[in-house]
């Protein structure tokens, strides 16, 4: 059987480097889904895209999924990585580190503890340079996420994404991106977690122009109302585990169990970005269920990261 042929044509970003959900334009997220689903449709037509170029992969944070499919992605697209865990810029100065890289490989993936170190990567670097996790952002994961609603529910307009939970870098980059998609979001979360006060008004003023409605509230069950997904996320992430205990406390109500889960529409789907703590901010069932696309976002982190990665390289 003759292979599939490419139906889409790859365009650059316009964008140097993806330290937040920001740095790609609205016609640039809407195009990186549709090739994302073309990558996913015809791997082997792009299997050797990235031939002859290096990126170096910094990782400050123990990973699974990111480090996997970053490394996957690069390999089945005809490129090579070089993996570095532990602190960066901690023997010799980030901007030092940056311009030995970038004499060395073609792009640098950064999984970091904070947004700052990526700015300083970037500022420095003379090839591009992605965030994929930072204090403040993961935009590589909310990525996955749009997509893989937009393959279960087609168009994302008009679809409403509840978040429960902290206020944290995955509820900004999904807040971020889904507006701009034309997806109404609303942030369920206990008083005091809330999110950055900067992000959410960036959020505000990109819901006024796509015309979704963005909710912040402390009412789980408000949240929920009309959800097509239901996400939600550890509730003390690394970094945080001195605070455990407050936020278990704050947290409980918010758990996603059945009775909760079921507040939502009776098509919605339940997300999580993993690693989840199962029986804390959701039940096994829940998890198990067969409304559950949490390894669909899995398997989607490898096919928006391709996506990006030939858009940015």
């Amino acid at each position: 059987m003759a292979a599939a042929s490419v139906r889409i044509q790859i365009l650059k970003a316009n964008a140097s480097d993806i330290l937040t959900d920001l740095d790609l334009s609205n016609d640039e997220l809407s195009y990186l889904l549709d090739l994302a689903l073309e990558v996913k449709r015809a791997p082997r037509e792009f299997a050797q895209s990235l031939a002859g170029k290096s990126i170096a992969l910094l990782f400050e944070k123990p990973s699974l999924r990111t480090r996997l499919t970053f490394e996957l992605a690069i390999k089945q697209l005809g490129g090579d990585s070089v993996f570095c865990e532990g602190p960066i810029g901690g023997r010799e100065p980030l901007k030092d580190v940056a311009r030995n890289l970038d004499r060395w490989v073609n792009g640098i993936v950064a999984r970091v503890f904070s947004h700052a170190t990526v700015e300083e990567l970037a500022r420095w670097s003379a090839v591009p340079v992605v965030n994929a996790l930072c204090d403040g952002y993961h935009p590589c994961q909310a990525l996955a996420d749009v997509l893989t609603i937009r393959q279960r529910f087609g168009d994302l307009r008009g679809l409403k994404l509840a978040f429960i939970g902290d206020g944290n870098n995955v509820a900004h980059s999904l807040m971020l991106t889904a507006v701009r998609l034309g997806m109404n979001f609303a942030l369920g979360c206990p008083e005091g977690f809330g999110p950055n006060p900067e992000v959410l008004a960036q959020a505000e003023g990109l819901s006024a122009t796509s015309g979704a409605s963005l909710e912040v509230t402390h009412n789980a069950a408000r949240a929920l109302d009309g959800a097509h997904a239901v996400y939600t996320d550890v509730w003390a992430s690394m970094g945080q585990e001195q605070e455990s205990a407050r936020r278990t406390a704050a947290f409980r109500p918010y758990q996603v169990n059945a009775g909760l889960f079921g507040l939502a529409r009776p098509d919605a789907v339940f997300m999580h970005c993993l690693p989840a703590r199962r029986g804390e901010e959701v039940t096994d069932a829940v998890m198990e269920s067969p409304r559950s696309v949490v390894f669909d976002q899995a398997e989607n982190r490898l096919h928006a990261q391709k996506a990006l990665l030939l858009m940015m390289l």
